[in-house]
């Protein structure tokens, strides 16, 4: 123990006596443990946050789509290159025979397009207009008020009727009551039957102004692309989720008539995929930045080289006393080891003050609740003091392997 504190301070006074070598070491150590930190931190906040948003749908809803490989997809338009293209485009057919399973409580519809609106002077180009099923609260989140959601009678008869988002009702109508008014969506007038406010969301798409319409009225009237229709599917209360995806996958098999043999030409992705799906490819952004944040420690651990390599020169004659006084190889090599990881010990210090500080300001002026999770600081922490100890050990060595004699003669 007192040679651990002996080595400690001998590496501090080293920090006062060749400040300019030790704050390129700092430095470079800090600005390496900082991206580990903040990046740490903000993928954990990312990924609490897509959490929440299913949570908000509700746990047991699960996801109906043409088609899901997850991550990013790459395409030139041919068709080996789009495989979706196998698969036929999902059906409100399709929909209503999933609806009437006794393991399901709801199936709600959902598409979405771009369309310029207008009220009165003011035109909003290229807004986001959704088209949802009756119940699309129930899996949605949010509320509607004032005012109301569109009726399954609006839904069969194609009415012209819109919800907005409280961000688009701002923007085009200010301080007026929003309910009643008349805005044209796509060039065809629409009458505003309530304003929604959605859930907090942290890639702030619950600020954007968007629109909500029935979708047949969506499919009859708004831009779009088609084959891309996908269905929300929450269990009834006496179902469980494993027992519902089963009959809807039965369903659906049934409707195409696909043989047992073939493989089915739909996906059905619960939130636990989906939260898969993402976290792995915030996984390979995390180890991205840990390779490009490696750099850094990289310049610590050659000014370590410089430094200790320096104290040894300096030190020589006081080994060849400890050495002649019966040190033991060990012992020397280990009060170098020390020095060095106490030196890129404190980099990481800096460094977890610098990423922490970053952290508070991406969580104080984004929506992202950016957070350093524990075991990013044991990382971080371990990751300066393993530089110092890797880097130490050519110097280390050399000062452990200085013969007696010679080193007593050192001037």
């Amino acid at each position: 123990m007192h040679g651990l504190f002996e080595g400690v301070g001998i590496a501090l006074g080293s920090l006062r006596a060749n400040k300019v070598r030790a704050s390129l070491t700092i430095l470079g150590v800090g600005i390496g443990v900082a991206v580990v930190m903040a990046i740490a931190s903000m993928v954990h906040g990312i990924n609490a946050g897509v959490t929440e948003i299913f949570e908000q749908m509700g746990p047991r809803t699960f996801f109906v789509f043409r088609y899901f490989q997850g991550g990013i997809n790459i395409s030139d338009g041919s068709d080996e290159m789009s495989p979706w293209r196998r698969n036929p485009p999902l059906s409100l057919a399709e929909l209503d025979r999933i609806a009437d399973l006794p393991t399901v409580g709801l199936a709600v519809v959902g598409e979405d397009g771009n369309a310029s609106v207008e009220y009165g002077s003011e035109t909003l180009s290229s807004v986001q207009v959704y088209s949802r099923g009756t119940r699309w609260l129930e899996v949605s989140g949010g509320d509607v008020y004032p005012g109301r959601s569109f009726t399954q009678l609006e839904q069969e008869a194609s009415a012209r009727v819109a919800v907005v988002t409280t961000s688009l009702a701002e923007q085009l109508f200010g301080r007026l009551d929003p309910v009643g008014r008349r805005l044209k969506i796509a060039g065809d007038p629409y009458q505003v039957i309530g304003v929604y406010s959605p859930p907090p969301d942290l890639f702030g798409d619950s600020e954007r102004p968007a629109v909500y319409l029935p979708h047949n009225t969506f499919d009859k009237k708004i831009p779009h692309f088609r084959g891309w229709m996908n269905f929300f599917v929450k269990p009834a209360a006496t179902a469980t989720v494993q027992e519902t995806i089963d009959d809807v996958t039965g369903a659906l098999r049934s409707a195409r008539g696909l043989r047992p043999a073939e493989e089915s030409n739909f996906s059905i992705v619960t939130q636990d995929k989906m939260l898969e799906t993402w976290n792995n490819m915030t996984g390979v952004v995390f180890a991205v930045m840990i390779a490009l944040s490696s750099v850094g420690l990289m310049v610590g651990g050659v000014g370590v080289i410089a430094i200790m390599m320096i104290s040894v020169t300096e030190r020589t004659r006081e080994i060849g006393v400890r050495k002649a006084l019966g040190a033991r190889r060990r012992a020397i090599m280990w009060q170098f080891l020390i020095e060095a990881a106490t030196l890129t010990a404190v980099g990481g210090a800096f460094g977890m003050m610098l990423g922490g500080g970053v952290s508070v300001l991406v969580r104080t002026l984004t929506p992202l609740p950016a957070e350093v999770p524990a075991l990013a600081v044991v990382v971080a922490l371990g990751a300066s003091v393993g530089t110092g100890i890797f880097f130490g050990l050519y110097p280390a060595a050399k000062a452990a392997r200085l013969d007696p004699v010679e080193a007593l003669r050192h001037e």
